[in-house]
């Protein structure tokens, strides 16, 4: 049986904070005590709260990793640190310095890490380059980015140089909600997260899908978090309106079907029938196990919610890890 390995969680440890501060003082990270395992975080002038103890103390990840029983973990940065809204130097810089050190948590701990970077998106040019650097000079497997760049969709034109460069070195992406739309419709409830962030992913893979970046690179690895969203549930809607509609075929000229299975989905369902049902349509080979740890929206379960749900053994070992090992440059490496 291959290792467990989780490809969506989140690091933002004490040291990347300092050197973040020193390079940008102005966004600089600050963390608030709640409690002993709660904080907030501050980024930019922006609290969120709780950030766990998890996200930035090893020790603690380690024990969590223990009791969640995964063995290998996927690093990717914290959504609050991707600093889309701020100029395209300091972002530019911060993602190396959080890439720089994702690199360097994976060399001293190669059994129990992998990495993916993180990008300044609102500069797609910097952000090929980051991504290939990332890759091929710091080892990481790939890229986490978020669902949009201060409301410009992922298939915007001026995005093509980071999908080519993905595709060219065929490592994951993954997809993560961020500056979700329809803020003001949902301020009540947490629903900016409960809908938001499924939402957001959603309009992600629409506009890959409809603007054609899923047809023009049909062997790019994408990751759609949380499940994928709303569009496993909402795929057939899809290919039913690109055939009876025309807007839907301006930029992609052929039925949305394929695109859609060239998607990869994390577990993130929280529930058994919707986990079941995600295996059935995107096959075992298309989920991967994810946990969005340390955030309290995320599950220390995923491990035992896949071995709990209704698949066959082969599945099941896929889903666990099989197939991230397989698809992760390297990947087999830290499974081993």
């Amino acid at each position: 049986m291959p290792r467990t390995l989780d490809v969506h969680t989140h690091i933002l440890t004490e040291e990347m904070m300092g050197l973040i501060a020193k390079e940008a003082p102005k966004v600089a990270p600050r963390m608030t005590a709640i409690d002993k395992d709660s904080f907030i975080l501050e980024i930019a002038g922006t609290p969120y709260r709780p950030f766990p103890r998890g996200g930035f103390d090893l020790e603690r990840r380690f024990a969590d990793m223990a009791a969640a029983e995964v063995d290998v973990q996927v690093l990717s940065a914290t959504p609050q640190s991707y600093l889309y809204e701020q100029e395209a130097s300091l972002a530019a810089a911060c993602a190396a310095i959080q890439n720089d050190q994702i690199a360097k948590l994976v060399a001293a701990h190669p059994d129990r890490f992998l990495g993916i970077a993180t990008l300044p998106m609102q500069a797609p040019e910097r952000a090929a380059a980051e991504l290939e650097r990332a890759v091929r000079s710091l080892k990481l497997r790939g890229a986490m980015i978020g669902s949009n760049v201060m409301g410009r969709n992922l298939d915007h034109p001026e995005l093509e140089p980071l999908w080519a460069a993905a595709a060219a070195l065929g490592c994951l992406m993954l997809i993560h909600p961020v500056n979700v739309g329809a803020a003001e419709r949902l301020r009540s409830y947490y629903l900016n997260n409960l809908i938001g962030n499924p939402l957001d992913t959603t309009i992600a893979a629409a506009s890959l899908v409809f603007g054609g970046v899923m047809e023009r690179y049909p062997n790019i690895k994408i990751c759609l978090a949380h499940g994928g969203g709303f569009t496993p549930y909402q795929a057939g809607r899809w290919v039913h309106g690109w055939h009876v509609r025309n807007e839907p075929k301006k930029s992609l000229k052929v039925s949305p079907e394929a695109s859609l299975r060239r998607f990869y989905y994390d577990t993130i369902t929280h529930a058994r029938p919707q986990l079941e049902s995600l295996v059935t349509w995107a096959g075992a080979s298309h989920v991967l196990l994810g946990s969005d740890y340390p955030y309290d929206m995320g599950t220390f379960e995923c491990v035992r919610q896949v071995r709990a749900a209704s698949l066959s053994e082969a599945d099941r070992a896929t889903i666990l890890g099989g197939q991230a090992q397989a698809m992760l440059p390297g990947g087999a490496k830290a499974g081993a």
